[in-house]
């Protein structure tokens, strides 16, 4: 079948991974890589238009420091919709198949994004966040697996790496619509949600629809990996009462020692990337509106906002290959020793020291590459640490269960940041960033303990 290994090569020098897929391979791939551009698009498309569009539902100026606040909490709520999604729609991967649940979540998150456009108050836009989050946690844990148990065994750590490097290319896109799109009000003649004309945030989330048209259209010509098929039949010939064939098993995942052992590693590892990224790395656009840009019209500060988060998303694309040259070299955990240590510096040196537009260009596309680059890591460690029949389940509890406790940093960043206001701090929005960052620390403790994959089969 398509998606067996090829036969090894009989040169003394191994090829290139790249010549060990055949199209079928690249066919995955590709696919899998589409839905989750799309998916982190659909994050882009947040994260720049988190400020105007609370401001303009709360009714305040984007500078009122309520505003943060706010933005911690719909940064928090959309986490925890991610985190439910992944575990819930994990299950389903590993019961229902990598495959159609990939399919149902792209539809969901794309469509909530789209809804998010006609929000009136606060609230009705967090609920919105919610939803969106179920579709978007939910699809990186069925891709992942569908590509991890596609692809050869050599190829495997460089496709999953380039799989979440291209995530960078979809908040890239998410970045080139917020330039495009948020600056712009569309004037329609009469008043629209209270106001006159409808907003560039708005539009931009119209605009996430569109993928999932594209998304549902190629899903239809993916099929289920044979590893995940044969593990489901072995599952349907075993007797009721034997444990250890159940797919998605909760009872398994955690009542065996090692899988449980697996996942305490695989969420504190989570915990700190996704912690040092959303609660700080994705506030680059406050901390260049509130403090860089500050002195120009919103208009200009949209404008170079969008353009310094692609720089981000270059940074980050570059970031995650590094840490996928580093892994498949030197090994799994020295790759995530290296980017929690430079993220951690990277973190201060931007959110202590940018001051002028010049840094812009230099220390936003390094933000970019410390914060992103452990998120190739999750994309090719998670599944190589569970068997076939658990391999969704677990890669969707590390990487949201994760994001279930991440979503006190977005919280601790505004609450921090109301905190040193009041307390008098210099410069309290910076100290707020580089508290959280501290998070990083957690994660350099927890890698002695980790085990190493790198040259492993997958476990069966």
């Amino acid at each position: 079948m398509a998606d067996k290994d090829p036969a090894a090569t009989t040169d003394a020098t191994p090829r290139a991974w790249y010549r060990e897929l055949n199209g079928y391979h690249w066919w995955i791939l590709s696919v899998a890589t589409l839905g989750w551009m799309c998916d982190t698009m659909s994050q882009r498309i947040f994260v720049l238009s988190r400020s105007r569009a609370l401001a303009e539902l709360l009714g305040v100026s984007s500078a009122d420091p309520i505003v943060n606040k706010y933005g911690g909490y719909a940064t928090a709520v959309l986490l925890i919709g991610w985190a439910t999604g992944g575990i819930i729609f994990g299950i389903m991967g590993d019961r229902w198949g990598r495959a159609k649940t990939m399919l149902l979540t792209i539809v969901i998150y794309s469509f909530f994004t789209a809804i998010s456009a006609l929000s009136v108050t606060w609230w009705d836009f967090m609920i919105c966040r919610f939803l969106t989050g179920l579709g978007v946690g939910g699809e990186f844990a069925a891709g992942v697996a569908l590509v991890a148990e596609v692809m050869p065994t050599r190829a495997r750590p460089h496709a999953l790496g380039l799989l979440q490097a291209m995530s960078a290319i979809g908040n890239v896109i998410g970045s080139l619509i917020g330039l495009v799109l948020l600056p712009v009000t569309l004037q329609l003649g009469w008043e629209v949600f209270g106001a006159q004309g409808f907003a560039g945030w708005r539009l931009m989330y119209a605009a996430g629809l569109i993928p999932a048209v594209l998304v549902v259209f190629v899903m239809r010509y993916v099929k289920e990996p044979e590893t995940w098929v044969a593990a489901k039949q072995r599952a349907k010939e075993s007797p009721k009462q034997e444990q250890s064939a159940k797919l998605g098993s909760w009872r398994e995942l955690f009542g065996d020692r090692r899988w449980r052992y697996a996942v305490l590693v695989g969420v504190t590892l989570g915990l700190a990337g996704q912690i040092g990224l959303w609660g700080v790395g994705f506030w680059s656009p406050e901390l260049l509106r509130s403090h860089v840009l500050a002195d120009l019209s919103a208009t200009l500060q949209d404008r170079y906002t969008s353009i310094a988060t692609a720089l981000q998303d270059v940074g980050a694309f570059l970031g995650i290959l590094a840490f996928t040259w580093l892994a498949a070299r030197s090994g799994r955990r020295a790759a995530f020793a290296a980017s929690f240590v430079v993220a951690l510096g990277t973190i201060i040196l931007v959110f202590g020291f940018m001051n002028s537009v010049s840094q812009i260009w230099w220390m936003i596309p390094l933000l970019g590459f410390a914060t992103l680059s452990a998120f190739g890591g999750y994309a090719i460690y998670f599944p190589e640490l569970f068997p076939t029949r658990l391999r969704s389940t677990g890669t969707g509890i590390c990487y949201n269960v994760a994001r279930y406790l991440a979503a006190v940093g977005p919280i601790m960043f505004g609450a921090l940041n109301v905190l040193y206001v009041d307390l008098g701090v210099k410069y309290p929005f910076r100290w707020a960033a580089i508290t959280v960052g501290m998070v990083y620390v957690i994660g350099l403790l927890v890698l002695p303990f980790a085990p190493e994959t790198k040259g492993k089969p997958l476990p069966e």
